[in-house]
């Protein structure tokens, strides 16, 4: 590639380069939202990076004068421990804690941060004891979640049983049908919920097209495709299609002139990421940078040391180039992360789970597909997606102008992505649902007539009624009701629940386990067939339920301990009958399977991790999953104290067993 530039360009290209300095003034939207608040609840729809984070903290600080409490909530917990050091530099360590599955501290604080499972949980134990929530305002950050199609759920509860005196603040860059959900807000809590929307971005956005030549263009002329582009692009479609890994540090040698760096290149895998690293080449820097990035890198290798035998180090080293995805260990992705923050990386290659919350924005993104794994099935970019992704370009006081590039290849449709660059977010869709654990916490507090009432709350009746309103007939509308006394009717088959609806007492203490498989977890507290002495074979018996994956990896049974191959089985055997029944009445029932109690017997008996990677195959950050779900079921069944009080000892120190370097850190 020879780094070139249509004439085009020149006047967006000179306009590159860091606003001045000036006093920060809130922008009108903000102010605006902050007097919403202040009275009714609020939705902010807002660009990423546009300040909607200046009005939480200002809204904490004015309930926080007034001696009154607030709870902020998010979807990841990287994002809530990065809150929690910003909240606790604003007002003061002790005004804050924190609560996420793996982190409590300073509880009793007038300011809390956590994730919204943990704030639902909260409501559930609230609901039980007749208490109110201690809190005046609760702010929902990254509120688009609530659309999500496996987590939806979780944010869907915290709005309907959330109690109406305390005032709701929504924050998101995407939600395309705010007046609905805020309509909908309005007739469950009766009270007002204004919507607070602003387009604008704090960084326009250039949309540029990079030829194989190196010759970059505007990637639209007049809300049209460049001329030349579409000519190019006819010729492609006629053509092969080229295959092979794209030529990232000619890429890079392209953008470093035109000083559209730092960039972030959003890829399709996690392999890919890995991939584009060996194509970069050595950097090169004033002696003045390269101390600066020797300094920085080495205080946090001090800080991590066991990330000095990192694979992908020498690359950040030489190349100043980073991958960033799940498969990378949680202290690798918060160095990465803090060094793309301090302006020292080039570039970084990450999937798409940066776009969703993590906050380092880049000059310029870099789009090589216009398709998407959403979980299930690669699918053409959503509205929403879309902005997800450009909302990183563009870094708020850093740049004058912020840029989205456009690369050919096979998955790329130029015409598709011209589309999106005028396309709006998608509108949210309920994703409510039942499931054994918000049913058994429902029951705690309600009855059969008082949860039908709730699910009329829900945002999915809303909806189907204002479908209805529209004439618009919809094949795939969900009977709350129904399922709910699908999940009822087998709950009281297996004793859970009695035949007045109430939970028993084991529906009691089941409720506790706020799980995927709550079910299965309770029968085996219910036949004793978990360990009673041994913490580490607990941790690694859990192990299995926590995998919910359909990936078999070979284990050689011979060459496992037996007390491991034995509990196994026994807990196999005494859960057949459950799991048969589960299956025959349409509810899902992951497979237990041997690989995961064997891998996490060896990590909690002191195995080493990289013997542990090379032997397994698995990532370093999906063994790290492994680990900390494991930890967060053993953190449920320690809560059962009261009613098994062996067990619950045992689950605390089995977490204990496998909570250690790398899969946490300070």
């Amino acid at each position: 590639m020879k780094p070139e530039a249509d004439p085009l360009l020149r006047t967006v290209f000179a306009r590159i380069g860091k606003p001045p300095a000036a006093d920060f003034q809130p922008d009108p939207f903000q102010m605006e939202a902050l007097a919403a608040v202040g009275q009714d609840d609020c939705l902010v729809t807002a660009p990423t990076g546009s300040g909607k984070t200046w009005i939480a903290q200002e809204a904490i600080c004015s309930v926080f004068k007034k001696g009154g409490r607030c709870w902020y909530a998010s979807p990841l917990k990287a994002l809530t421990n990065a809150k929690w050091v910003e909240f606790s530099n604003c007002f003061n360590p002790e005004n804050v804690g924190i609560v996420t599955g793996d982190t409590k501290e300073n509880t009793n604080a007038p300011i809390i941060v956590g994730t919204t499972e943990i704030l639902r949980n909260q409501l559930y134990d609230t609901m039980h004891t007749g208490e109110n929530l201690n809190c005046d305002l609760v702010i929902l950050d990254e509120a688009h979640f609530l659309g999500d199609r496996d987590r939806g759920v979780v944010w869907e509860e915290i709005m309907i049983y959330l109690p109406a005196r305390i005032n709701l603040l929504l924050l998101s860059a995407t939600i395309g049908n705010a007046e609905q959900i805020a309509a909908w807000l309005s007739s469950i809590r009766g009270k007002s919920c204004r919507v607070i929307r602003e387009e604008k971005r704090p960084v326009p956005l250039y949309p540029l097209f990079l030829h194989p030549s190196g010759r970059l263009m505007p990637l639209v002329h007049q809300n049209r495709l460049f001329g030349k582009i579409a000519e190019f692009v006819e010729r492609r479609l006629s053509g092969r299609p080229e295959r092979g890994i794209p030529p990232f540090g000619e890429m890079l040698d392209v953008l470093t002139p035109f000083h559209l760096l730092p960039a972030i290149f959003f890829l399709k895998s996690r392999s890919e990421c890995d991939a584009a690293l060996t194509r970069c080449r050595p950097a090169e820097g004033t002696p003045e940078d390269d101390e600066a990035f020797r300094e920085e890198l080495e205080a946090l290798l001090d800080r991590f040391p066991y990330l000095r035998n990192h694979r992908q180090l020498h690359e950040l080293r030489t190349a100043r180039v980073a991958a960033h995805h799940g498969g990378q260990l949680p202290a690798w992705k918060f160095l990465v992360e803090a060094m793309m923050k301090r302006g020292r990386l080039r570039a970084i290659f990450a999937t798409s789970t940066v776009a969703a919350g993590v906050n380092f924005p880049a000059r310029t993104i870099v789009l090589l597909n216009s398709d998407l794994f959403n979980g299930h099935e690669f699918a053409p970019l959503s509205g929403t997606e879309f902005h997800q992704m450009t909302g990183r370009a563009g870094r708020r006081g850093q740049d004058r102008v912020g840029f989205m590039l456009a690369v050919p290849g096979r998955f790329m449709d130029l015409i598709h992505v011209r589309k999106l660059l005028l396309k709006k977010p998608e509108a949210i869709v309920s994703r409510i649902r039942s499931d054994f654990s918000m049913v058994l916490n429902l029951l705690l507090s309600q009855t059969p007539e008082d949860i039908r009432e709730i699910f009329a709350k829900s945002l999915a009746t809303f909806q189907q009624q204002d479908r209805k309103r529209r004439e618009e007939d919809r094949t795939d509308q969900v009977d709350l009701w129904t399922e709910f006394q699908r999940h009822l009717r087998l709950l009281k088959e297996e004793g859970f629940v009695d035949e007045r609806d109430r939970l028993t007492q084991n529906g009691v203490w089941a409720s506790k386990l706020r799980l995927d498989q709550p079910l299965l977890i309770a029968e085996c507290l219910r036949k004793n067939c978990l360990p009673r002495e041994d913490e580490k074979l607990l941790a690694a018996l859990i192990a299995p339920f926590v995998y919910d994956g359909d990936q078999d990896l070979l284990v050689v049974r011979s060459e496992l301990p037996r007390r491991l191959t034995r509990g196994y089985d026994r807990i196999r055997e005494k859960l057949a009958d459950l799991t048969e029944k589960l299956k025959a009445e349409g509810f899902s029932a992951a497979p237990l399977f041997l690989w995961p109690a064997a891998v996490i017997h060896e990590w909690a008996m002191g195995g080493d991790w990289n013997r542990i990677i090379g032997k397994t195959g698995l990532t370093d950050g999906d063994l790290a999953m492994l680990v900390l779900r494991t930890a967060d079921n053993l953190r449920q069944i320690a809560s059962l104290k009261e009613t098994h009080p062996q067990t619950a000892t045992l689950a605390a120190r089995a977490r204990e067993a496998i909570l250690r370097e790398p899969v946490v850190f300070e």
